[in-house]
């Protein structure tokens, strides 16, 4: 989406004055002066982006999402701190401190960066002239952030890869599984990892799978021996490798994969719990290098081994009909699918030991 024009970044319809949250003086969540007599002292003190100060605005009437956001991932990014902290020790915590600053923490958001604005970090600018929208547009706040992989998926934006057939022929939004409280974590418990806990929704909430009615047999041969998306999901993007620093020339903070790439790959779960019982699950490639954090201080990851680099994954691209559930053998047998050793970089097959694929299944014959 192209930068918007200061105009259209402050714009306050008159349509806006007739709601609830209109008849809240401006200086209610802005500060400055409401009966000043020029610009300057109305302006003073003002706080452009109140609710990334605080949410106190917010909580004054909605204390029930507002006490709870604080624990949901949107806000404490507490996921890209337990792969860090598992990768590194604690003396190199405050140069980690200050990587995740300048690179990671732009992608926390607020309450107003959904329901009033898009998030600063994909430019900011109001949804609807200062309107309080309930619920917030997918394409301008959930894949404005979440775009290179999961929006391109879903939205069938990779170049031969249908959109995902709960988009494609549902017309189905985020939310329609990423309900408000998950988002605002008013139905989970504070998470470390959106792969910790029970999933927030499953497949079977809608399908079917296993019982009496079933007309799949492989659905209940393999049971729990594989996630959805090992059969129904297609090729997705991986990236390799990410670095991170500040410009010379501009000053800003930037980041830098070494290569961005469609796959497809089944490797082992290596988060096998009661929730998750699936011996085999879709895997992608995670940016990280031992290096990948070099410029803020030397050896940051000394435990790099610690965490696999290809990753239990849900691809968001699901397709009914796939290259792999054709036939028994269209899997079964077919090494390419799986992330054997020989795809996985030298200096990282250490890590991934326990997602690795040692033998592909063998193949059935005759199906």
């Amino acid at each position: 989406m192209a930068p918007l024009e200061p105009w259209e970044k402050v714009l306050v319809s008159a349509d806006y004055t007739t709601t609830l949250h209109g008849f809240l003086r401006c200086t209610y969540c802005h500060g400055g002066a409401q009966q000043a007599a020029d610009k300057e002292a109305a302006h003073k003190d003002m706080v452009a982006n109140p609710l990334a100060v605080s949410d106190a605005s917010c909580s004054e009437c909605h204390e029930e999402v507002s006490t709870t956001y604080a624990t949901a991932l949107h806000n404490t990014q507490a996921g890209y701190w337990t792969q860090i902290d598992a990768r590194s020790v604690p003396e190199g915590h405050e140069d980690l401190e200050e990587m995740f600053g300048n690179h990671c923490a732009t992608c926390h958001t607020s309450c107003g960066e959904c329901h009033i604005s898009q998030p600063e970090n994909v430019g900011g600018g109001l949804l609807d002239g200062h309107m309080f929208v309930k619920t917030p547009p997918m394409t301008r706040t959930c894949t404005a952030c979440h775009g290179s992989r999961v929006g391109n998926e879903y939205l069938g934006k990779n170049e031969g890869i249908p959109g995902d057939v709960h988009f494609r022929t549902g017309r189905m939004n985020c939310i329609t599984c990423h309900t408000g409280g998950e988002m605002h974590a008013t139905e989970e418990d504070a998470a470390s990892h959106r792969y910790a806990g029970k999933p927030a929704v499953e497949c079977t909430d809608c399908h079917q799978v296993g019982g009496l009615d079933e007309t799949i047999p492989q659905h209940a041969i393999h049971g729990n021996d594989l996630s959805c998306q090992v059969c129904h999901s297609v090729q997705y993007t991986s990236c390799d490798n990410c670095h991170v620093a500040i410009s010379d020339k501009t000053g800003n903070a930037f980041f830098k994969t070494d290569a961005t790439y469609l796959g497809f790959y089944i490797g082992l779960n290596t988060r096998k719990s009661a929730d998750r019982p699936y011996d085999y699950v879709t895997v992608r490639h995670i940016p990280i290098a031992p290096d990948s954090y070099s410029y803020y201080g030397d050896n940051l990851l000394p435990n790099f081994d610690a965490m696999p680099t290809w990753a239990y994954a849900t691809p968001h691209n699901i397709q009914r009909v796939t290259p792999q559930n054709q036939s028994c053998d269209s899997c079964h047998g077919n090494a390419e699918l799986f992330l054997t050793a020989d795809k996985v970089a030298e200096e990282e097959l250490e890590a991934n030991q326990n997602v690795i694929v040692p033998q592909p299944p063998d193949p059935v014959g005759g199906q």
